[in-house]
């Protein structure tokens, strides 16, 4: 029997998101603006309401100058990642 995986931390990955909006003092409008996704779509993340597909988070980081896996990285927040496997 396989234990299934633990539960993605969707609030860790919100909370990563504001957090790098915030830290280039972003509105939303400005976020928008540099991802081309809506406002709305943007707020509706953040406020839990979506969570996005991968094409959006995609589309994140790369308006935010940042790697994919430091915001989806947070998805693994209060569990370990899964190991790496060996070669």
């Amino acid at each position: 029997m396989t234990n299934p995986p633990p539960a993605p931390n969707l609030a860790a990955l919100r909370l990563e998101l504001a957090r790098a909006r915030a830290e280039r003092g972003w509105t939303y409008d400005q976020l928008a603006e540099h991802s081309g996704l809506a406002r709305r779509t943007l707020i509706e993340i953040e406020q839990g309401r979506t969570i996005g597909s991968l094409k959006t988070w995609h589309a994140l980081a790369h308006a935010l100058d940042i790697p994919i896996d430091r915001l989806l990285g947070s998805l693994c927040e209060g569990h370990p990642p899964p190991a790496k496997p060996s070669i």
